[in-house]
Formats: structure tokens, sequence, C-alpha cells
């Protein structure tokens, strides 16, 4: 390595080193909390793999001081906790991959001597997380498709019933209790459409897609009635159940785009657009059907 460092090379070697340091301490602490012993040597490799990268930039900003940013590592194990291995690895590859946009601006800048190392340290990088992420096969990933089928089927169609509610019930906790009703009945009946599914090739039991699908559907329509209940004015309670809707299903849609590498906006606004148009169109429905049809339950 030449004595005399380029600024640009030394300025990213410093934010290199330090963010090489901190994966190499998530990855640890990560394999610590891992009782599959096959995945517990794979993010041990990962962390001796972040270390040696480390190493590297440290030789170009030796006087560089780094942290393990323990905040940032509790967070990531509490999310990988909650939300599982696979996800928290998609998330963190997401956190790689920028890193390999900024190495590729400076590559022109390293040594001619350190080049084989740099591309090496480069298609380890690429290469690592994938071959994990390969091997891990989480339920709440294999059966995530009937969990947001669920779920967004769910928003969509109790959140239309609340909307259509408003010209017809004088009382919001009979809307909240006939979206509770109409949950029931549709997560059971969601449910065994999840199951015929599932039979038809699917590589899981379909006994948990249906399982997966009738609660989450469930659960939603529960959280989406809640506000029912808890308010006496339908225009309040109606806003406070479509926030809940677009926020369970920016949740959702968030988890689902990571571990699918999908867009999140475009998939995010597709749902959104569905439940506001679906509220909207029962809303008008039920205004008319109450005002000239004379239907209003007190």
């Amino acid at each position: 390595m030449q004595e005399t460092v380029a600024p640009d090379l030394a300025k990213l070697a410093a934010e290199s080193a330090q963010d090489e340091y901190a994966d190499h301490s998530v990855y640890l602490a990560l394999s610590r909390r891992e009782r599959n012993q096959g995945f517990k040597k794979a993010l041990e490799n990962i962390a001796n793999g972040e270390q040696s990268h480390y190493e590297f930039w440290k030789t170009y900003a030796p006087e560089t001081k780094v942290t393990s940013k323990k905040l940032r590592t509790y967070a990531i194990v509490l999310i990988r906790i909650i939300l599982g291995l696979t996800f928290t690895l998609k998330m963190m590859e997401r956190h790689e991959g920028k890193l390999h946009e900024r190495y590729k601006r400076i590559a022109e800048n390293i040594p001619a001597a350190d080049k084989a190392r740099f591309e090496a340290m480069m298609e380890s990088e690429e290469n690592q997380e994938d071959l994990l992420i390969g091997e891990i096969q989480e339920n709440r990933v294999k059966y995530m498709s009937f969990i947001v089928l669920g779920l967004a089927d769910a928003v969509v169609e109790i959140s239309g019933i609340h909307a259509g509610s408003l010209g017809i019930y004088g009382r919001t906790e009979l809307a909240g209790l006939a979206g509770i009703i109409a949950g029931l009945a549709a997560s059971i009946a969601m449910a065994s459409a999840a199951y015929a599914q599932a039979k038809q090739g699917f590589q899981g039991s379909a006994k948990w897609s249906a399982i997966y699908t009738g609660v989450s559907y469930m659960i939603t329509a529960v959280f989406l009635a809640l506000p029912y209940f808890l308010t006496p004015k339908m225009a309040v309670a109606l806003g406070a159940s479509l926030v809940i809707g677009v926020i369970l299903v920016a949740t959702m849609t968030y988890y689902d785009t990571v571990i699918s590498a999908r867009h999140f906006k475009r998939q995010f606004g597709e749902i959104a657009g569905i439940i506001l148009a679906a509220s909207l169109a029962l809303f008008l429905v039920g205004t008319l059907v109450g005002q000239y049809l004379g239907i209003r339950f007190a």
C-alpha cells in the first residue's frame, strides 16, 4: 500500500471502518442468540468477514476510532426476536447494498497492490448474506403470503363495511359489532379458501395456511372495530379505523417488501388506494340506503 493515501480514500476508509466494525458487532450478537447451530456458525463466519473488512479499511485510516454502536446492535437483536432472522438479514442486506455502492465509487482509488483483496472483499459482501438466507426456512416467511392475504382483505372489506354503516347505524357500537360479526364470518371463509389453495401444490401445511389467514383476518377486524367502541361519533370512529387500517397495511407491506425485495411505495400505494376507494364507495351506498329507503338502526 502506498504511504500517501488520497484524501477521498482516507475519508471513505474511516466511514467504512466504522460501518464494518458495527456490522461485525451486530452479526456477533445475533450469533450468540442463535440456537440453530448451522445458522450460528454461518453468522459467526459473516461476523469474521466483517472484521476482516474492517481491518482492510483501517489500514487506510489508522487514526480512526470505532465503536460497536450498542443501541443499534440491541435494536437489531430485538428485531430478530420479533420479526425473525430472515427479515433481519434482509434488512442488513439492504444496508450492505448501500456500502457496496459507496465502495464502487472509490474502487479506482484503491492501490494496485490491494486490488485483489478489495475485489475479494466485494464478492464476499455480495454473497455472504444471500448464502445464509437461502438456507433459512422460517414459518413466518413461508406463510407470509397467507398472512398478507388475510390482513389486506380484512382491511379492505371491514373498512368498507364500517364506512357503509355511517348512513345506516345511529350508534357506533352497532357499526363496530357489525364489523366484528362480518369479520368472524369472513375469516372462516378466507381460512377455508386458503386451505383449499394450499392443497394445490403449496410446499407447506394447508392447516397452518388456513390458520394464518383466518387468524390474521380476525385480529385485523377486531383492531378496525375497536374505535367504534371508544367514541360515540361515527365519523371519528371511521377516521380512526381507517388510520389503523393504513398503519397495519403499511407495517405488513414493509415486512413483505423487505423479505421479497419489492418496492414498498408501489405495493403500499395500491392497497391503500383500494381501501380508500372501497370505503368511499360503500359510504355512498350506505348513505343512499339510509336516506332514500329510510333504513336506519338506532
